[in-house]
């Protein structure tokens, strides 16, 4: 098996954009291709959840192979819900690594808010169950209701957690320039302060509208490659060196205990199993921070601190930029922003800038080995990769 590399990334503001869905997807395919110095590509996945559905935009890889004046390249759309960005990563790795391709562009991208907030919601939903979920109203911010509310009483997380994580990640998305929200927030205005009932209302109790990550429009894009073709452009050797993809039942009530989040556990075993590291080895992470509890839950269950101590790790301040293992320093999904098909490829994106030490004012001293965790449904299918920068 060959190893796989990044030659080159690009990625939009993650927000509100008044372009076609095409166009998303196609621009930072362009800076991508700049960054790479590279012209020609042999094979391009595109990550995309609603195309069909939102933007009435059905094949859309093709489309955006042909904006991109690509063809005669190979094109594939991959759909696998809120996982889809890391998902169509794991397609191009192998590829590369198998053989069959030398050079590939993974791009995610979603246009969201051409809909309503509640055809946003809706659309979500339909990830959960069909039969036993979703006809009852179940939806993805009522499941992470139910989840922070057991694992609150579990594990002795408050609210004031909850709001540690919102803060930080606003702090950390005011130095990202194309993360969705540029507001920094104080645990007084989002929880303390008389009108933090009114600035942070309850959306899915215990969780407040500072617990969830807002709907957004965004691309981004990776550029897969060998060793050989790396040796010919100057670009830090970062390297994928671990995936690892896993899933749990569909219906979140048939699982033994819902707080524990077995998918994302498995697939971060096997990913730092194939990259030979372990948990502590980690520099920098982005985790799917969708709902501000997910940040807590997976921080543990990747194996960064043991079950039931995320918190207090948040608490000593382990988890900020600067701390014993910062994550989320693009600001998550929290802030950064949750175009859902693109989020996976931006958490990656985000990882290569701080492997080649380009994040600038949130740039992390040193790093070496880069994680990211791509959440898919309510934990159903998860994908969990890991980056190596090379000398």
């Amino acid at each position: 098996m060959r190893e796989v590399y990044v030659a080159g990334i690009g990625i939009t503001s993650f927000t509100r954009l008044e372009y076609p869905l095409v166009e998303i997807a196609a621009y930072p395919g362009l800076m991508a291709l700049r960054d790479s110095g590279l012209k020609k590509i042999d094979q391009l996945y595109v990550a995309n959840m609603g195309s069909g559905r939102v933007n009435a935009q059905t094949g859309l890889a093709s489309a955006v192979v042909d904006h991109l004046s690509l063809t005669p390249a190979g094109a594939v759309t991959i759909e696998n819900g809120p996982a889809s960005g890391a998902s169509a990563i794991k397609e191009g790795f192998m590829a590369i690594a198998s053989g069959m391709h030398d050079v590939v562009m993974v791009i995610g991208a979603e246009r969201m808010r051409e809909v309503n907030q509640l055809e946003a919601t809706d659309f979500v939903a339909t990830l959960t169950h069909p039969l036993a979920e979703y006809i009852y109203g179940v939806t993805l911010p009522s499941l992470a209701g139910m989840f922070a509310r057991l694992y609150m009483e579990k594990y002795g997380v408050t609210s004031r957690h909850l709001a540690m994580v919102a803060v930080k990640n606003h702090h950390n998305a005011m130095d990202n320039f194309y993360a969705h929200l540029h507001e920094e927030i104080t645990l007084e205005g989002i929880l303390d302060s008389p009108e933090a009932s009114t600035n942070n209302p309850y959306v899915a109790d215990p969780l407040r509208f500072y617990d969830m990550c807002p709907v957004s429009d965004g691309g981004a894009c990776l550029i897969l490659t060998t060793a050989e073709v790396m040796k010919k452009i100057n670009k830090p050797m970062i390297r994928i060196a671990g995936i690892g993809q896993a899933t749990d039942t569909h219906a979140v009530h048939e699982r033994k205990d819902p707080t524990d989040l077995l998918a994302v556990r498995e697939a971060a075993r096997q990913s730092f199993e194939m990259a030979k590291v372990k948990p502590q080895d980690v520099d920098v992470a982005e985790l799917h921070d969708a709902f501000t509890i997910l940040e807590i839950a997976e921080s543990e269950e990747v194996g960064f601190f043991k079950k039931g101590e995320g918190h207090i790790a948040l608490e000593k301040g382990e988890t900020k930029i600067g701390g014993k293992i910062p994550i989320n320093p693009s600001g998550g999904l929290k802030a950064k922003g949750h175009p859902v098909g693109a989020t996976g490829v931006g958490q990656a994106h985000e990882i290569v800038l701080q492997l080649r030490g380009e994040a600038k004012k949130r740039q992390m001293q040193n790093a070496k080995i880069g994680f990211t965790c791509n959440f898919g449904g309510f934990g159903n299918n998860v994908v969990c990769l890991t980056f190596i920068k090379e000398k």
